[in-house]
């Protein structure tokens, strides 16, 4: 198991896989790596489910920190195609968030679910010894839909295009830049611009936009360890073979100048509000017209091919396991 971050996919099949409690007939899908979501058959509908953790960072102001960690919990439906529409949300706050801070988070929290159509149906509340920030808490999303509505990342077919929006690394140079941009030997413009990142981490709209496109294989969220472990975990996940070529991908200003300085690798890093997609070619265009239309830069960076494996450029690439961020955060945070 990593120091930091997700355990990896060894960890869960030796230890978590083979404990999963009783087994139910009616859990369609359920844990399984690389895979944002579980699905259970409830009345012939399918309910997709995911859980995430809450994580709120105050420098960032409680709105927006509130918004960004919504997101985050809520991708992982989203991705299904999906609209999600229920919430379970709990909070083991820090004893020093007050409670106009607190209600600045949750206020946050109503505005963005009644947006999306998102309601909270149940919850926790409360104040520990010992807890502290950034991870104050967990949630669980819900989805209901039709079988064959649902999108997984495991989906991706031969002959399929590869999309990738809004680019690799915006989330870390987003958080990177805004938290620490001025300990950073960087010229103001290009802190700037890897703050203005942090806008563009709106995974939810995106995915139900792309669902509602066209017809599309496969979706994956590109978090912990970047585009470069979700495309892995896709490949994986779908038994096929990634052909990318990185110049292709779109990259938002910003991001290359921050993650040279950091020395890390965009392609790795964690990238909340980049999402990776695959769809057959004759499809591909209706869904980066949609995404044009949300002004989300997007671009097809590769195909699905027979086989196995990641190739950016003609070489095997591997899943990083440990996202290099965690050590940048970790440093400048001593």
């Amino acid at each position: 198991m990593p120091a930091h971050g997700k355990v990896d996919s060894d960890f869960l099949r030796q230890v978590v896989y083979p404990h999963l409690g009783a087994d139910r007939e009616e859990v369609r899908l359920g844990p399984t790596h690389g895979v944002d979501f579980g699905v259970v058959e409830v009345g012939g509908k399918a309910l997709v489910v995911a859980t995430d953790p809450i994580s709120i960072l105050p420098r960032l102001g409680f709105e927006r920190a509130a918004r960004f960690a919504l997101d985050v919990v809520l991708a992982d439906v989203a991705v299904s195609g999906l609209r999600p529409a229920y919430l379970s949300i709990e909070f083991t706050l820090p004893p020093e968030m007050s409670d106009t801070e607190f209600e600045r988070v949750w206020t946050e929290i109503d505005r963005e679910a009644s947006d999306l159509g998102t309601s909270v149906v149940t919850g926790h509340t409360a104040r520990y010894e010992g807890c502290a920030y950034p991870w104050i808490g967990g949630a669980t999303a819900l989805a209901v839909g039709e079988f064959e509505e649902i999108v997984r990342p495991d989906g991706a077919r031969p002959g399929d295009a590869v999309i990738v929006s809004t680019g690799p690394g915006v989330e870390a140079v987003g958080l990177l830049s805004t938290l620490f941009g001025d300990r950073m030997g960087l010229p103001r413009e290009t802190i700037e611009e890897g703050r203005e990142r942090l806008a563009e981490t709106d995974t939810v709209r995106d995915a139900l936009t792309v669902a509602a496109a066209g017809e599309v294989s496969a979706m994956h969220d590109a978090t912990e360890c970047g585009v470069q472990g979700a495309l892995c975990e896709m490949a994986a996940s779908s038994g096929a073979r990634f052909e990318i070529e990185q110049e292709r991908a779109p990259l938002r200003p910003g991001v290359e100048d921050v993650c040279t300085f950091l020395d890390v690798d965009p392609w790795q890093v964690t990238s909340s509000g980049t999402l990776l997609i695959t769809a057959p070619l004759a499809e591909s265009e209706y869904v980066l017209d949609a995404l044009e239309s949300r002004g989300t830069a997007a671009a097809i960076v590769g195909r699905v091919a027979g086989g196995e494996g990641v190739y950016f450029d003609g070489e095997e690439v591997t899943h990083p396991q440990v996202d290099p961020s965690w050590q940048i955060y970790a440093e400048y945070a001593e």
